[in-house]
C-alpha cells in the first residue's frame, strides 16, 4: 500500500463517463481513489452511494472522485449507473491500476477496501484503509480535506 508522501503512480484508465482518466487530465486537481472489491455487493453499493451524495459537496472544492474495483468496464458501467454515481468510475479487470496502487489481495484477484487522497501535484496526502466500515473512507477524506484547506488558509 502506498504512504502519505508517496507519489501516486502513472495510470491510464477508461472511465464510465467515457474519458480515459490519466495524471495529466487529473493535473493541478486533487482527487479521491478509492478502490473496492467487487461491484453490486452490499458494501460496496453502500461506499459508492456515500460518495455519490458527497460528491457535488467534493466538486466544489475541487476535487474529483474515482471509483474502482476489478470488474469489468462494462459492469462499472451498469454499477455507476444502479447506484446514481456521476463521478467516473473504472473497471479494473486487468487489475493493472490496482497493482499499481498497491492495494491488490495477496490471494484473491480483487482490490482491498482503500481510498487515496491525492493532490493537484500527484502527491498521496492521505491513505485510508477500513475494510468493514465503508462509512470511514469519506468521513476520512472529508477531514483531511478540511485540514489541508485550513492550512491553506493559513499560508
Amino acid at each position: 500500500m502506498l504512504k502519505a508522501g508517496d507519489r501516486a503512480p502513472r495510470f491510464e484508465a477508461k472511465a464510465t463517463d467515457g474519458r480515459t482518466l490519466t495524471p495529466e487530465l487529473l493535473a493541478g486537481k486533487p482527487y479521491i481513489l478509492y478502490f473496492f472489491p467487487k461491484s453490486f455487493t452490499p458494501g460496496c453499493t453502500i461506499e459508492t452511494k456515500h460518495f455519490r451524495d458527497a460528491y457535488p459537496e467534493l466538486r466544489k472544492l475541487g476535487v474529483e472522485v474515482i471509483g474502482v474495483s476489478a470488474d469489468g468496464h462494462e459492469t462499472q458501467c451498469d454499477f455507476a449507473q444502479s447506484t446514481g454515481a456521476t463521478f467516473p468510475m473504472v473497471g479494473d479487470s486487468s487489475g493493472q491500476l490496482i497493482e499499481s496502487f498497491d492495494v491488490k489481495w495477496p490471494i484473491f484477484k480483487r482490490a482491498m477496501r482503500v481510498t487515496y487522497l491525492v493532490d493537484g501535484q500527484g502527491v498521496v496526502r492521505g491513505v485510508y484503509h477500513h475494510e468493514l466500515d465503508m462509512k470511514k473512507h469519506l468521513t476520512d477524506v472529508q477531514a483531511a480535506l478540511e485540514k489541508l484547506a485550513s492550512a491553506q488558509r493559513a499560508v
